[in-house]
């Protein structure tokens, strides 16, 4: 959703973008499994010799961002860098047209939150707990485009919130006076849908991960991975998470 699609903005229009976002955070979730966890790529302090603060792989994910950010990946309200401070000027000139989103958008941004998960729950839960240094450097390629998925899922709560608001500004804009954090989650909240969507999740989890065989073998083979986990996965991080993001954005619209 990207500026100047303020007409294309529908709760029909976002639900269709989270639904296609599921295949992709499940797609690089099967790559990312087939590594260990590697837990050095993420503790392990570079030498000093080579003048690089941090882990390997918050120097190749910094790196990573520096160059997308030149080709204007972060000019898009759909993206929420994980080091905004250490972002590169775009060589693509920025596009006249109208935000979609409030200003207070930008100061959104919890990927410092996901990260944490990511690595200390998340890999845990779905890796093995192992180091493999020949593949470092593959892992966190996995690692970046996966997080990169969670992440633009995650944030778009606050195109959910900009069309809830929009659609209900009644209802909503007295607990964005009062500031009533709890008022506004109840109101986003909708059992039913989070439900359905981890049924769905699970189930596709199942059909991309199943072994495609050209035989005509009933036997059911083990998946690549676990339709539960994936369930699990977006019942207690990304819709909390997603929560989480429209709170805060609708907190600061405050106009």
């Amino acid at each position: 959703m990207d500026c100047g699609d303020d007409g294309k903005l529908s709760l029909d229009s976002i639900r269709d973008s989270l639904i296609r976002q599921e295949d992709t955070i499940i797609f690089n979730l099967i790559e990312r499994i087939k590594f260990p966890i590697n837990p050095t790529l993420y503790k392990q302090q570079l030498p000093s010799s080579s003048n690089i603060s941090g882990s390997l792989f918050q120097y190749l994910f910094q790196e990573t961002e520096a160059l997308q950010s030149k080709v204007g990946r972060y000019l898009s309200p759909e993206e929420n860098p994980f080091f905004p401070d250490n972002l590169s000027d775009s060589i693509i000139p920025l596009t006249k047209c109208t935000p979609v989103l409030h200003p207070a958008a930008e100061s959104v941004n919890v990927n410092e939150k996901i990260l944490d998960i990511y690595i200390n729950q998340m890999l845990p839960l779905f890796c093995t707990e192992a180091d493999d240094d020949a593949n470092f450097a593959t892992t966190a390629a996995c690692d970046i485009q996966l997080l990169q998925a969670l992440s633009r899922r995650i944030h778009y709560g606050k195109f959910v919130a900009e069309v809830k608001f929009r659609d209900c500004t009644d209802e909503y804009k007295p607990f964005i006076l009062a500031q009533d954090r709890d008022a506004l989650m109840k109101l986003l909240t909708f059992e039913a849908v989070e439900e359905m969507v981890k049924k769905r999740v699970a189930k596709k989890a199942k059909v991309f991960g199943q072994e495609v065989t050209l035989n005509d073998s009933v036997e059911e083979v083990k998946g690549k991975i676990d339709p539960l986990l994936v369930s699990r996965l977006y019942d207690e991080w990304l819709m909390p998470l997603t929560k989480l993001v429209e709170v805060e954005y609708l907190l600061r619209r405050l106009d």
